[in-house]
C-alpha cells in the first residue's frame, strides 16, 4: 500500500494534537507537516510532497478556503471546522470530505476511505473489471446487490432511505445522511436534504428541479451552486 502523505493546518494546538494521533493510528497515512497557518503551509507544500490536507477553515493571517482558492494544483484536502454552515464551500471546491470537530477516530476513518477512493487508481484494464461497480444494501432483512450505474436517485424516509433503482424502489435500513457520509461513488451527490441523485443520469435541469428519466427531483438552495459547478455549467 503507497502511503498518503499528510499535513495538518489548523492553528488550535488540541485540533493539532487529535489529527496527529488519528494519522498515526492508521495504516497507509504519513504525517509529514503540521502547520499553524496557512503561510506555514505553503512552505510544507513546496518542502514535501503532500497528497492530502487536513484544512482549518477559521485561522488568522489567511483562511483555509482562501488558502484553498490560491493555490493552482491543491492536493486532497479535507476541511476541518467547528462550524456547519461552511459545509457548501466543501462542496464547491470538491473537497474530499468536511470533519466538524470534535473529530471521531470513527468519522476520521470514513473521510480517510473517500480520499483512497479518489487516489487509489486502477493500473491495468484487468484491475478495472475486477473493481466492485456495485454495493449491497439492507432491505427487509435481505442484503440486495445494486449496480451503481443503475442508481437512479436516493429519497430519505425518516431514518430511512428509498433507492430508485431503474424501474423499482427499494426500501433500504440506512439513514441518507449515514449513506452520505459513507458513500465512495463520485457520481451520487447530495443536491437536496431529501434527495442524492446520480449525475450521470440527469437528463435535464430545470430551474430548480433536474429531471431524471421523466421524474422532477427538487435542487435544494443550499445545494445549488455546488450542483451546477459539478456540472460544469
Amino acid at each position: 500500500m503507497n502511503l498518503i502523505k499528510c499535513m495538518i493546518v489548523d492553528d488550535e494546538p488540541i485540533a493539532r494534537d487529535i489529527l496527529s494521533q488519528h494519522i498515526q493510528a492508521t495504516e497507509g497515512l504519513q504525517l509529514v507537516k503540521t502547520c499553524m497557518h496557512a503561510v506555514e503551509a505553503y512552505e510544507g507544500l513546496h518542502e514535501f510532497q503532500i497528497d492530502l490536507v487536513f484544512l482549518d477553515i477559521q485561522m488568522p493571517l489567511l483562511t483555509g478556503i482562501d488558502f484553498l482558492k490560491s493555490l493552482a494544483h491543491p492536493p486532497l484536502v479535507v476541511f476541518t471546522t467547528a462550524y456547519r454552515n461552511y459545509a457548501l464551500e466543501g462542496y464547491e471546491f470538491n473537497v474530499a470530505d468536511y470533519l466538524l470537530k470534535p473529530i471521531t477516530y470513527e468519522r476520521f476513518l470514513q473521510a480517510v476511505q473517500k480520499v483512497r477512493s479518489r487516489i487509489v487508481q486502477p493500473k491495468t484494464m484487468e484491475e478495472v473489471i475486477q473493481k466492485p461497480h456495485y454495493m449491497f444494501i439492507k432491505s427487509n432483512g435481505k442484503l440486495i446487490k445494486i449496480d451503481y450505474q443503475d442508481i437512479l436517485y436516493l429519497r430519505a424516509d425518516g431514518d430511512f432511505t428509498w433507492f430508485k433503482v431503474q424501474e423499482k424502489e427499494i426500501f433500504a435500513s440506512v439513514s441518507l445522511k449515514d449513506f452520505e457520509e459513507q458513500n465512495t461513488y463520485p457520481s451520487l451527490v447530495r443536491i437536496h436534504r431529501s434527495f442524492m441523485v446520480n449525475l450521470a443520469r440527469i437528463d435535464a435541469v430545470k430551474g430548480n428541479m433536474v429531471e431524471i428519466n421523466k421524474e422532477d427531483i427538487p435542487i435544494g438552495s443550499i445545494y445549488r451552486t455546488a450542483l451546477l459547478k459539478t456540472m460544469r455549467m
